[in-house]
């Protein structure tokens, strides 16, 4: 059996599920008092957790020395843009009606508005150039376009976290996942990495 296998299925089925269920329970009138506002919560927590789960692939591959987590982090990330795609979508509509003008505004006043935005650019870049064609176009500048991902997370979590007004529970759970994510990151992280696969080989040598 395809060793990958499994892991694009599970890639695959964090994004269609929770879509399916959005549109289940859209179909059912079963999103509350105020759909609007559940769906758009809905979508921005399915993409905070989609791109933490993205951002988790490499430590995996760091723990695990496995090849599999980092060849679905494509999926993932693609996956991550379309539920912000939608969680920007439905508030443009709804609650903007389409509005650039009023976009323009509220980019202005409201400064978690002005984070999220700013993350979807940059997500959109990502996005875009996500195809291998680009990776050999850009060379060694698609790895360093792609490290995009780290602002744009601390940007979608500080987004949460001023949008929420009373329990901030959830957001500074993210953020908690966040800062232990990037942790890994840090150039200490690797040196031990380094040294349990040095460790490793030489126990296997005695």
């Amino acid at each position: 059996m395809n060793r990958l296998l499994p892991w694009r299925v599970a890639a695959w089925g964090l994004g269609i599920i929770p879509l399916l269920f959005a549109v289940k329970w859209t179909l059912q009138s079963r999103l509350g008092a105020n759909p609007v506002e559940f769906l758009e919560h809905y979508t921005g927590d399915w993409t905070l957790r989609l791109l933490l789960t993205t951002m988790a692939m490499t430590p995996l591959r760091m723990l695990t020395r496995l090849t599999e987590p980092i060849r679905v982090r494509r999926i993932l990330g693609l996956w991550t843009f379309t539920f912000l795609c939608l969680h920007f979508s439905i508030y443009l509509v709804f609650d903007l009606g389409l509005s650039v003008l009023q976009l323009g505004e509220d980019l202005v006043k409201r400064t978690y508005i002005t984070l999220g935005f700013t993350a979807w650019l940059m997500l959109l870049s990502l996005a875009i150039t996500s195809t291998t064609g680009w990776q050999r176009r850009l060379k060694r500048r698609w790895t360093t376009l792609h490290q995009l991902i780290y602002p744009a997370a601390i940007l979608g979590v500080i987004h949460y976290l001023w949008l929420v007004k009373a329990d901030t529970r959830e957001p500074l759970l993210y953020l908690a996942i966040l800062l232990t994510l990037l942790a890994f990151r840090l150039p200490w992280s690797h040196w031990v990495q380094d040294s349990r696969l040095k460790e490793s080989a030489s126990s296997e040598t005695h």
